[in-house]
């Protein structure tokens, strides 16, 4: 009996661990043009922040969603243009993609740090 209480004690614990788990687009990401890109949640959305390059700390996005599906907003730091946006998360590769009326979009892959 006290076997099946430590058990079922552990798969409690990890159970709520489980729950407590961060969204799969948290977390740091190499772009495609080699910086570092840090995406937290901030308020009810998730925030895509660049720790890296000539744009360090510059918010370059916001987007919401949960597991492998995000919308909102990411901007181009070059020209500081901002576009309706997406990313699809599929295991460490988060396929970002940016669109102007819907119709023109430009699509980079970014990887799991």
């Amino acid at each position: 009996m006290v076997k099946l209480t430590t058990v079922a004690a552990a798969i409690v614990l990890a159970m709520s661990g489980m729950a407590a788990a961060a969204e799969p687009i948290e977390g740091s990401w190499k772009t495609a043009s080699g910086e570092t890109a840090s995406i937290s949640k901030c308020g009810s959305a998730f925030c895509v922040t660049l720790k890296t390059g000539k744009h360090a700390g510059k918010q370059i996005g916001k987007m919401s969603g949960s597991g492998s599906s995000y919308s909102g907003e990411i901007t181009d730091p070059a020209n500081d243009k901002t576009y309706s946006g997406s990313g699809a998360v599929s295991g460490n590769s988060l396929k970002m993609k940016g669109c102007v009326m819907s119709i023109f979009c430009k699509s980079q892959t970014w990887t799991r740090l």
